[in-house]
């Protein structure tokens, strides 16, 4: 049923109350506020390009924020920092930092974070996806359950070629597959040489992509890329046809390695948040609001891998019957034992244990920022103003956060060892 407007119709109450509040609307009548919405939580500066619709009561709006160039909007449930920019698409329950950009067509679901200067262009999807600053995708692009990193600045970036696409779901029925592209320990230091995923490329999760690797275009990564500046150009040598069994798990190690990895680095991202990020946040308008959206994204993350770590197990307990049929008996013997010992390991995981680690050298380095804050300010130029000695010093807290707690869960289930690296 196609309804019109009277001449006469009265704008709604919401929008009428934004626009005496000084937003900009091309098209005020094709723009819808949820009756959550708080209004408090908008900043006057917005500007809407014709049609939006936008629901949720954690909705934060900061200045300088544009919506809806290039195509309409749906924001749900997402916080915004200053001056970003998203030209079209669906946004939900996610979070996006000063200057974070996003094209036409995107489609961003739960649990995304897009640090300082990050995006992509046009038909992006992304969920569960962590791009810290810099970090640009093309167009056409599925990078869910990732995170990523890389790079100095906005011409010294991370890229991701059109026509990516990372996998996150396996013939087992799984998503134990988060790829880490770049880490949090270093990564936050934003002086690492940047990753280039070539376009028309993929990458099959869980991987893991060195700081400095180039992955040509139209190859389809299936191992990790662990040695640095590395340039991959040449499709893994496929290995001869075998009979597929569903349901069934071979050498489950480098799975379980590359999981408790990623939840590792999003324990340190969450501890980078709340002691070091976390006064800069609170320097803005609505920052302490962003900053406790950012925090239950990292926390949402986390769970979410953890989740899936359960799903996984559960999976396991079906494939042993199996297994043992047609692997050795060590590979039946990791996989007994990881699901012995899961309980154990997921305790470690969500007991923020990562809080104890390496307390001195917290200290001494949030010392380290609060100096320099003092001298320089916003965020990205604290970071950049640090020396290669004292990025160091964080990295090394961070690392350590990432070292013990993959440690302390590969330990306890004292079957899977790390690769040599």
């Amino acid at each position: 049923m196609i309804r019109a407007f009277k001449k006469n119709a009265a704008m709604p109450e919401k929008v009428n109350f934004l626009l005496k509040k000084g937003v900009r609307m091309t098209a005020p009548f094709s723009v819808e506020i949820g009756e959550e919405v708080d209004l408090k939580r908008i900043d006057g500066s917005l500007i809407i390009y014709g049609a939006a619709r936008i629901y949720g009561d954690t909705t934060l709006i900061s200045p300088g924020v544009k919506l809806g160039y290039e195509a309409p909007v749906t924001l749900i449930n997402c916080q915004l920092g200053k001056e970003v920019e998203l030209k079209g698409g669906y946004f939900a329950e996610s979070v996006f930092l000063d200057k974070a950009k996003m094209g036409s067509n995107a489609q961003i679901r739960a649990g995304c974070l897009l640090e300082e200067e990050s995006g992509g262009n046009h038909t992006v999807g992304l969920k569960q996806t962590i791009l810290l600053p810099f970090v640009t995708l093309g167009s056409l692009i599925n990078f869910c359950d990732c995170l990523m990193a890389g790079g100095t600045s906005r011409k010294n970036h991370s890229e991701v070629g059109s026509s990516y696409i990372h996998f996150n779901y396996t013939p087992q029925q799984d998503k134990a597959t988060p790829s880490l592209i770049g880490d949090v320990p270093r990564g936050v230091m934003l002086r690492e040489a940047p990753i280039f995923l070539g376009g028309q490329g993929a990458i099959t999760g869980p991987a893991q992509i060195a700081y400095g690797t180039v992955i040509s275009a139209g190859i389809i990564c299936r191992q990790d890329c662990l040695t640095r500046g590395m340039l991959w150009s040449s499709p893994d040598n496929y290995s001869r046809p075998k009979k597929f069994i569903p349901g069934v798990y071979g050498d489950i190690s480098r799975k379980v390695n590359s999981n408790i990895v990623y939840i590792a680095n999003l324990l340190a991202l969450r501890q980078w948040y709340r002691f070091v990020r976390r006064d800069f946040f609170c320097q803005n308008k609505y920052g302490s609001a962003l900053f406790d959206g950012a925090c239950n994204v990292l926390d949402e993350a986390i769970a979410e891998r953890i989740r899936q770590m359960q799903l996984f197990a559960q999976n396991l307990e079906k494939s042993m019957i199996n297994a043992k049929k047609i692997f050795s008996a060590s590979v039946s013997k990791k996989q007994q034992r990881f699901v012995q010992n899961w309980p154990r390991m997921e305790e470690h995981l969500s007991g923020n244990h990562e809080e104890k680690i390496s307390y001195k050298k917290k200290e001494a380095f949030i010392k380290i920022i609060q100096r320099q804050s003092d001298k320089v300010g916003s965020y990205l130029d604290v970071i950049r103003s640090l020396t290669p000695q004292q990025a160091q010093k964080g990295t090394g807290w961070l690392n350590d956060i990432v070292e013990k707690t993959t440690a302390e869960c590969l330990n306890a289930s004292r079957a899977l060892q790390q690769k040599d690296k």
